[in-house]
């Protein structure tokens, strides 16, 4: 008799009490559907509305259900990390927790995956959703890190995947402590197939994901696939230089030719270069110190996250 396989299912929750019970009714009812041998890790990112208590409960009720809680909040790359670091799966799924990834998706991904695809990438199909701040500063953000970077990551394709175990290993040898998924798996280059789907809407609550968050998550994605920033400076720098030298080429013709009464001394050109050549100085001084600081914070070695329950059953 053919073994069943063995699937990890990892969802990462933030204060998301009166949700994740929703959610995970809607979970139970397409696992157990499924002949695979299910284990489904719910990652708690330091909540404070008692979403910790609801797993331990709904843990308590099934085996197969998992609890990692973590500290404090770590950010959701991190508690996705933390998921995937203790999935034991032969195919490992990951999804949010607030019902907008349709676990209806799950026995398609897994199909896929035992097909040999490494990585099944859910993607949002966007063109029949209206128009809205966070789609199109998605879009511009995406199209933008596409043309900078080596790496080309999907349009909306979030965090609901699914991984081979030999793609999940290869991201766990990826010791980085500013941590964009969807780049690094994207830029592992295993076999991937986009699997589209239609996003529902969210089943109740608000969504974690503030603007600074996303502001953070953007950074970290930038500055950790592309050195384009630093060629920006350059350049700007470049050009100013050139203009430099043309302004001196052209007083020098002038001295040159006897026109000393068109040599007139401009304070306020003066004023404009030097404001501008400060302005790029700083730009690139600040460019700098940011890949300074993410050097900083890898090198100290400090781990991704830090687990509160001691006490997780693998």
């Amino acid at each position: 008799m053919k073994e069943k396989t063995k699937v990890s299912i990892v969802i990462p929750v933030y204060n998301e009490a009166g949700v994740i019970e929703q959610t995970h009714l809607k979970i139970l009812s397409v696992v157990n559907s499924l002949s695979c041998d299910f284990s489904i890790f719910y990652v708690d990112d330091g909540s404070s509305d008692g979403t910790d208590r609801i797993l331990e409960t709904i843990a308590a009720q099934d085996e197969r259900f998992h609890p990692i809680i973590l500290s404090r909040n770590f950010g959701h790359q991190a508690a996705l990390t933390a998921g995937l670091d203790h999935a034991d799966g032969e195919v490992i799924v990951s999804m949010d927790g607030d019902g907008q990834h349709p676990p209806e998706l799950l026995g398609q991904m897994i199909e896929l995956v035992r097909q040999g695809y490494d990585i099944v990438q859910a993607q949002r199909i966007e063109n029949d959703e209206p128009f809205s701040f966070k789609r199109v500063t998605s879009s511009t953000f995406y199209s933008l890190l596409n043309r900078i970077s080596g790496t080309r990551v999907q349009p909306g394709a979030a965090d609901f995947r699914a991984l081979s175990r030999q793609a999940l290993d290869a991201l766990k040898s990826m010791p980085e402590y500013h941590r964009f998924l969807r780049g690094m798996i994207a830029w592992m280059g295993y076999k991937t197939i986009i699997l589209p789907y239609h996003e529902p809407r969210r089943m109740a609550g608000t969504s974690k994901y503030s603007l600074g968050k996303m502001l953070r998550l953007a950074s970290d994605a930038i500055f950790s696939f592309s050195l384009m920033p630093l060629y920006i400076g350059l350049s700007a720098g470049g050009i100013f230089l050139i203009l430099a030298i043309v302004q001196i080429a052209y007083v020098l013709l002038l001295w040159l030719t006897g026109q000393y009464d068109r040599i007139v001394p401009g304070w306020s050109s003066l004023m404009a270069v030097m404001l501008i050549a400060s302005g790029i100085i700083m730009i690139l001084l600040g460019f700098i110190g940011v890949y300074v600081g993410y050097i900083f914070q890898q090198v100290k070695g400090r781990p991704v996250y830090l687990l509160k329950n001691n006490k997780f059953r693998p």
